[in-house]
């Protein structure tokens, strides 16, 4: 059975099902910023079905348009949703994506041998793959098993005004305004979206869920 260790790059706030309840860490420091290590974002919420569970972790923000062509998912960068479904914060099961050849390769949801900084993927609990979408082309979605799968470009979906945030940081506003200004209208994420059955999850009412992305070492 083949096994890869992976070392810890960077994680993302905390989020935990329940609707639709997100994390967001755009802009971070300049050890990741620019790097396909760099976390935007990771939601988790309910799928059209409402039997399944749907992860998207989104990396390397902040995406012009032109930049967008060029950006690649990186086949040393490994993308882990952690999935703890009793309460401990730690994880229970993990959602395991990393790229080889142009397609995303899942593994799980499954129980990890290590928890924490470090992480192994274990190859016996293979998923499923799917070519990876490409800018400005239509989502190419694979359906392996019950679990559907998408990887590549897409808008930000983040809204955040920035500069009315800076402004009530300077006690030059009481508040935001509604409607604000999406300061990251027109700038790009790669994401990286996996839809999972609630009956893959652990048999608790509520999940709590972080995004890693982690670093091969060999």
């Amino acid at each position: 059975m083949k096994r890869s260790k992976l070392i810890l790059g960077v994680a993302a706030a905390l989020a935990i099902t329940g609707g639709i309840l997100y994390a967001a860490d755009h802009i971070d420091s300049p050890a990741v910023t620019n790097q396909t290590t760099d976390i935007t974002d990771v939601y988790a919420f309910r799928g059209e079905n409402p039997n399944n569970i749907v992860f998207v972790g989104n990396t390397q923000g902040l995406l012009s348009p032109t930049a967008t062509g060029n950006a690649k998912f990186d086949e040393k960068t490994l993308i882990e949703f952690n999935i703890d479904n009793n309460g401990d914060n730690v994880e229970d099961l993990v959602l395991q994506a990393i790229v080889k050849n142009g397609k995303m390769r899942v593994y799980g949801p499954y129980k990890p041998e290590a928890t924490g900084t470090k992480s192994i993927v274990d190859e016996s609990k293979f998923t499923g793959q799917v070519d990876v979408t490409n800018y400005g082309e239509a989502a190419k979605i694979a359906d392996q098993g019950g679990i559907k799968i998408f990887a590549g470009p897409r808008d930000d979906p983040f809204f955040f005004d920035l500069g009315q945030f800076q402004k009530i940081l300077g006690g030059m506003a009481s508040g935001f305004n509604n409607p604000g200004n999406d300061s990251f209208k027109g700038t790009n994420v790669l994401s990286t979206v996996i839809e999972v059955p609630k009956s893959r999850l652990g048999s608790g009412n509520s999940i709590s869920v972080w995004l890693e992305t982690k670093k091969a070492i060999n």
